[in-house]
């Protein structure tokens, strides 16, 4: 064959071969150019779509009436809303860069900052400094993505009418006190003169004499349980010292009401461990405690029952517990027995123990509390209660 037919024919596949290769290099370029302009299009849905998230979240941020401010794990301040700096009194857009004490001007919040950090969530209040300031809760939780959120909200107006009931409770109870007492005195001597008298008076007129007396008294319980809680509820009242010896002041205090379990035929009896810490509390407000828990339970114990007052040491807490065995609380009633008049059904109490005010659960709640405790209840309706509170363990074990 002709070398020239040859060459030719040689070059025409080569370039039929380039011309396929350049084809499917090219439908290639194509899909990948392709490719890279979808992925360009869905990073800008994507960067519109944080943007439009991050202008909701800032536009939700400032329609909030309490102040929201994000901040960082070194505890410095990443946004605030206009509410924030009203709030602290700032000029807007002068939070963000600070530091949180910077920003507050109060050690408390910074405390509670880093305990929101470590534990979640936390909460403190504080007054501002400048006159009239007003009253803030500042509540921190920690945020999926590091740092946390700090919610600031003004209590001034809640604060103001909580001072005002108190005031309140407190002139009532004054005021009624002394007309309370002088009734109490003439329904006692209106009895003794009775016994005394040689002609015997009808018992119809016996039995009412006797009822003022009863009625008279619950009165005079609940107006000085008034008092307490209004107290104890405006704060200030605790004395508390170091060392203080759980298990001992538990047996004093249940006691004190021995007599009581006796003639309401309920055996009373006092466990305690040898490894129980002692805490740091006014021993005359926890005694207070554990008398109202002994009492109740000896007011809802049938005859021939038994009341168990435990302390002992679980972890880093002093448990202290009264155990019944009487009635038994409502499962829907267990977180309302703690409120201030709460009463369970009168029918399950023993007629002879007499009524209650409903202030003695809500009064241990609030010094259990005040301690930095807490209080619950545990109970099965027909199989008896067991009422426990628990405080910090402060020291060594007291023997």
């Amino acid at each position: 064959m002709d070398p020239w037919i040859v060459a030719s024919l040689g070059l025409t596949l080569v370039t039929v071969v380039v011309a396929a290769i350049a084809i499917r290099n090219g439908r290639e370029l194509t899909r990948a150019l392709a490719t890279v302009r979808r992925l360009r299009a869905a990073e800008a849905r994507h960067d519109e779509a944080i943007a439009q998230g991050g202008a909701e979240q800032a536009g939700l941020l400032q329609a909030v009436n309490a102040g929201v401010l994000r901040i960082d794990p070194g505890l410095r301040v990443l946004a605030a809303n206009a509410a924030a700096h009203a709030l602290l009194g700032r000029a807007e857009g002068t939070l963000p860069g600070r530091s949180v004490m910077e920003a507050f001007l109060d050690t408390g919040v910074e405390s509670m900052a880093q305990v929101a950090l470590t534990q979640g969530t936390a909460r403190t209040e504080l007054r501002r400094a400048d006159a009239d300031g007003p009253t803030l809760t500042v509540m921190g939780r920690r945020a999926p993505g590091g740092g946390l959120w700090l919610v600031v909200e003004d209590v001034s107006e809640l604060r103001r009418l909580q001072r005002i009931r108190t005031e309140f409770i407190d002139n009532l109870s004054h005021e009624l006190r002394t007309p309370l007492t002088t009734v109490s005195l003439l329904a006692e001597t209106l009895s003794r003169e009775a016994d005394a008298i040689d002609v015997g008076l009808p018992p119809k007129m016996r039995d009412r004499i006797g009822k003022i007396e009863v009625e008279t008294g619950h009165l005079v319980q609940m107006v000085n349980e008034l008092l307490d809680l209004s107290r104890i509820e405006s704060g200030g009242t605790l004395h508390p010292v170091d060392g203080l010896d759980m298990a001992r002041l538990a047996a004093q205090s249940a006691e004190r009401l021995r007599l009581f379990a006796d003639r309401q035929g309920v055996t009373l009896r006092v466990e305690t461990s040898d490894d129980v810490p002692a805490v740091h509390g006014d021993g005359v407000r926890l005694g207070q405690v554990v008398v109202n828990l002994v009492h109740n339970a000896v007011k809802f114990s049938p005859d021939g029952g038994e009341i168990v007052v435990r302390v002992r040491h679980e972890g880093d807490e002093v448990v202290t517990s009264v155990q019944d065995h009487g009635v038994g609380v409502p499962r829907d009633a267990h977180d309302r027995v703690f409120e201030r008049f709460y009463k369970v059904d009168r029918a399950r109490l023993r007629a002879e123990a007499g009524g209650g005010t409903g202030l003695g659960l809500a009064i241990a709640r609030h010094v259990v509390e005040q301690h930095g405790g807490r209080i619950w209840v545990e109970s099965d309706e027909g199989t008896g209660s067991t009422f426990s509170f628990a405080l910090p363990a402060a020291g060594d074990v007291k023997r």
